[in-house]
């Protein structure tokens, strides 16, 4: 019986752009989707960067040192968030920066980093499939018609939001899904309910014939014509 495919859509917001310089991971947004439909399952959290908030990533994100302040720690988190990933590939959009932190935060506090395996990278998927165009988020989504105009600011669970329903589109749109539709059917429901879910055969097409009646009464119509335009070549000839 096929497994279900499994994978997690995430994204971070940060206080920079280089944890090797102090920067930290603030926020963590994660989708889970299933055959490449979203379940319904979600992730997110804050946590406290135990440093200040600088003024350019805090107009990105909108994320201020006072609001964090009373946040946990990454450590104290940690388990609930490996466990919703568990050994799921993991999308991000521009993956290596996310990776980067998820993986600093993991070190910091002694566990085993992400392995870069799991990871899928929806802008070199963007640039294979659309090279020379804008591989931001926001072009994407206007590429695609992703509604984001309640996208005031970024958050990590707003953009994990729309970058699953980007990758769905990247990855060949919500069709994907229907053949392994019926299977993950099977393993829940059984085959009997399965069944209903199955996609209908294409009925052959109907061959539809003019009665004698009918082709008479064609040629009577046709002989009432002048010089019809259709007979002028085969006059000439």
């Amino acid at each position: 019986m096929k497994r279900a495919m499994r994978e997690i859509i995430f994204d971070t917001e940060t206080t920079g752009f280089d944890p090797a310089s102090g920067d930290r991971m603030v926020e963590i947004g994660c989708i889970e989707l299933i055959n490449r439909v979203p379940s319904g399952r979600t992730f997110h959290a804050y946590y406290n960067p135990q440093r200040d908030m600088p003024a350019a990533a805090e107009a990105v994100h909108g994320l201020s040192s006072h609001f964090l302040s009373d946040k946990p720690l990454f450590a104290s988190g940690v388990t609930d968030l490996l466990a919703f990933l568990e050994d799921s590939p993991l999308v991000a959009h521009n993956a290596r920066f996310d990776f980067g932190f998820l993986n600093h935060e993991l070190r910091l506090c002694g566990r085993g980093e992400v392995s870069l395996d799991r990871m899928i990278d929806t802008v070199a998927i963007a640039r294979t499939m659309h090279p020379g165009a804008k591989h931001s988020l926001d072009a994407l989504c206007t590429r695609y018609g992703i509604d984001r105009s309640h996208r005031i600011k970024h958050g990590a669970l707003l953009d994990a939001e729309l970058l699953a329903q980007l990758y769905i589109e990247l990855t060949g749109g919500r069709q994907i899904g229907l053949g392994l539709a019926q299977e993950a059917a099977k393993e829940e429901f059984g085959a009997e309910l399965a069944a209903q879910v199955a996609v209908r055969s294409v009925r052959p097409a109907r061959v539809f014939a003019a009665s004698a009646t009918e082709l008479e009464r064609h040629a009577a119509f046709i002989a009432t014509l002048d010089k019809p335009l259709w007979l002028e070549g085969a006059l000439a000839d």
